[in-house]
């Protein structure tokens, strides 16, 4: 067995207290004797979203020998709520102990720099690996047998039940729903998500007429009660009336035909898309990732591909599924759609010649027009947001997932973690605020002039009469609660540390099997070492009269199984993106070590 730093873990500190234990509280010393994963998440993230799935299945066949502890670290001040985060814990299922960390004081002592980051602790209280980013599960997987037989026959390792407590089931006829349709009859159609299922309402929001789904997490095609959906979000119609469903958790693209109430599949496998992976094709041959939104625009499906930060389109007419915007890079860049940079893109309306997107991790309003151009009307970048009216060039929001147009021209945003519904107005260049005390707005939906919302976390539709006058707010805005990297001037060494999992190598057979792009924000921080390579090392040079900013760097590596017998080994892709604070100072660090999958030997 390879031998391991041993660095011993930290305490685990949470001034929101434990969820999902039955109000008992946890430290390492109760988990000695288990291998303890701690899974660094925070809700608006998909990329902890996919991590979360990926580590069902361990977290099922090694129940005995392993905990899970999700350590929700904030990004957003609305995901420091502990409401929101009891919210979060239920919205997305997370069926293990969960520590409430609003001050990110653990992950400060584990040093964490990325959404999400999972740190693997030994049964004697050892920090024995460290993973950024996705795609990690398999690694996990073979270090967990290791420490099982490692601990086991060491007499270190303790089996049993683990401490996740699962909390009382509420009733309600939703369950964070996610987007909503309006139906020719005045009815609805809400994607019922939490619940995996859709749910036909009344033209009262309240009363159920059907479902469409068996409410069990699951990929099938089929009539109401043989149907299974994963967390579905959005909704849209397609010319033969047939109803499009992002079908977000099994990365598809779903038909609903409410006439017969038989699902089937327009798009995506099941498997989520990895870098290598097909762009354009036959549609249901074609892996997607996290597909949140849709929208029928220029004779296109467009899908808000929220996992890659792209829109992809799906043409009915050929079946077949392409990129259409976005370069799977996580920011917020204008131009051509080849060129453009979207965050996490979670709400698409139509209208006229501009398809509009909430563009959630950017706090952004932006729009695509039919040249295929992508620009920008309200938000700045990953870091900043709030809540600020008036002119759009310097308004704030804060993680909205659903944008619809109104007939004058104007557009509606839910703007999720201020609870509120935002207006924009391209004739004035002017933000307002149309209402306030909405529980995580997610989408709305306009009805004979007023506008129906989806209310997630309150798990119901309310409808709001459009105000004459707009709601006074008082500004308020904000950054990201990370501290900022303290860096030396000059020269940085950039080093993102990968670790091949055991048995595994780096795959070199097609040429290099790493990928490292780096920019920043303002771009004029970075004097050199801006752009894209195969050297996971680099050096970065400062310019000068720049004190701070963000450094954005994207690493990607590719390991294969280590066995020359095998022809066709099994592979991996490792990917992760970071936003890194740094402020410049004289006694700052020379170096900045970022771990996508391992132990930094130099720390």
């Amino acid at each position: 067995m390879t031998a391991r730093a041993r660095v011993r873990a930290p305490e685990l500190i949470g001034k929101g207290g434990w969820l999902n234990t039955g109000d008992r509280q946890y430290t390492l010393a109760d988990l000695r004797g288990r291998i303890v994963i701690l899974d660094f998440w925070t809700f608006c993230c998909v990329n902890c979203l996919h991590v979360l799935d990926e580590l069902r299945e361990l977290e099922e066949k090694h129940r005995d020998t392993v905990v899970i502890i999700g350590v929700h670290s904030p990004k957003f001040v609305h995901e420091a709520e502990h409401q929101a985060v009891i919210d979060a814990v239920e919205r997305y299922e997370v069926h293990h102990p969960v520590l409430d960390d609003p001050e990110l004081a653990t992950w400060k002592q584990y040093a964490v720099r990325a959404w999400p980051t999972l740190v693997v602790v030994d049964p004697e209280g050892y920090v024995v690996a460290q993973h950024a980013g996705e795609g990690h599960a398999h690694a996990i997987e073979k270090l967990v047998q290791e420490l099982e037989a490692e601990h086991g026959a060491k007499g270190t390792l303790r089996r049993g039940d683990g401490p996740y407590v699962a909390p009382e089931p509420v009733a309600t006829h939703l369950r964070f729903p996610g987007k909503a349709l309006a139906l020719p009859d005045g009815g609805f159609l809400v994607s019922d998500t939490t619940r995996h299922r859709l749910v036909e309402l009344e033209a009262d929001g309240e009363t159920v007429r059907r479902h469409f789904g068996t409410g069990e997490r699951g990929f099938a095609d089929g009539g109401p009660g043989q149907a299974r959906f994963s967390e579905p979000q959005g909704l849209a119609v397609l010319p033969d009336g047939r109803i499009a469903v992002a079908d977000t958790v099994n990365h598809a693209i779903r038909a609903l035909d409410l006439a017969t109430g038989g699902t089937s599949t327009l798009a995506g496998t099941g498997r989520q898309w990895w870098q290598g992976s097909a762009t354009t094709g036959p549609a249901t041959e074609v892996d997607l990732s996290s597909p949140w939104d849709v929208a029928w625009f220029g004779d296109r499906l467009w899908i808000a591909m929220a996992g890659v930060h792209q829109l992809w389109t799906y043409d009915p007419e050929q079946g077949t599924v392409r990129v259409a915007a976005g370069t799977t890079n996580e920011g917020l860049v204008d131009g051509p759609a080849d060129e453009a940079w979207f965050a996490q893109p979670s709400g698409l309306s139509a209208a006229g010649d501009r398809l509009w997107v909430a563009d959630s991790e950017t706090s952004a309003l932006r729009y695509v027009d039919l040249e295929g151009g992508v620009h920008t009307v309200v938000g700045t970048g990953l870091f900043d947001f709030g809540h600020r009216d008036g002119p759009a060039a310097q308004a704030l929001l804060q993680h909205p997932l659903g944008v619809t147009a109104l007939p004058d021209g104007s557009v509606a945003v839910s703007d999720t973690y201020n609870h509120a519904l935002r207006r924009y107005d391209p004739v004035s260049g002017e933000v307002t605020t149309l209402a306030t005390d909405l529980r995580e707005p997610s989408d709305a939906v306009l009805v004979e002039g007023d506008l129906v919302v989806v209310e997630s976390a309150r798990h119901r539709l309310t409808r709001l009469r459009l105000p004459e006058e707009a709601v006074r707010v008082a500004d308020t805005a904000h950054r990201t609660q990370r501290a900022a990297t303290e860096i030396a001037p000059g020269t940085l060494r950039l080093d993102v540390v990968f670790q091949a999992p055991a048995g595994q190598k780096l795959d070199t057979r097609y040429g290099p099997s790493t990928r490292l792009l780096v920019s920043s924000t303002p771009p004029e921080l970075l004097a050199e070492g801006a752009g894209q390579g195969t050297d996971l090392s680099r050096d970065l040079v400062l310019a000068d009269g720049h004190g701070e900013g963000v450094l954005h760097v994207s690493a990607m590596a590719a390991s294969c199984d280590d066995d020359p017998e095998n022809e066709y080994p099994a592979c991996h892709v490792h990917q992760q993106d970071w936003g890194v604070p740094v402020r410049v100072t004289a006694g700052g660090a020379s170096r900045l070590p970022l771990v996508l999958a391992g132990m930094d030997e130099h720390a």
